[in-house]
């Protein structure tokens, strides 16, 4: 299963004859081509896929999709510390 994450364009160029640009994702910064986004500005949000900026979204799309992102890694959490808690070791009784 791929996950998009949106992140926040934060520079754009040429490299080799592509428009490329690097997103910041919170922290990580990766490179995605956006030669399929000819509108695209720094400042912009968007979602990376495999390399290519797959469209724009404005910020509070992009802040809602990571707070359902942080939601949703707390309810994995919680529910694998309550699968460790049911996981008591079996005593052999006998």
């Amino acid at each position: 299963m791929c996950l998009g994450v949106p992140g926040k364009i934060i520079e754009i160029y040429n490299d080799r004859g592509l428009r490329m640009c690097k997103v910041d994702f919170g922290g990580a910064v990766r490179e995605a081509c956006i030669e399929t986004l000819p509108e695209a500005r720094p400042g912009d949000f968007t979602i990376v896929h495999a390399g290519f900026a797959l469209n724009l979204l404005s910020e509070e799309e992009a802040n809602e999709t990571l707070a359902l992102l942080r939601e949703m890694a707390m309810i994995e959490e919680e529910m694998d510390a309550e699968g460790a808690e049911n996981a008591a070791p079996n005593s052999a009784a006998g």
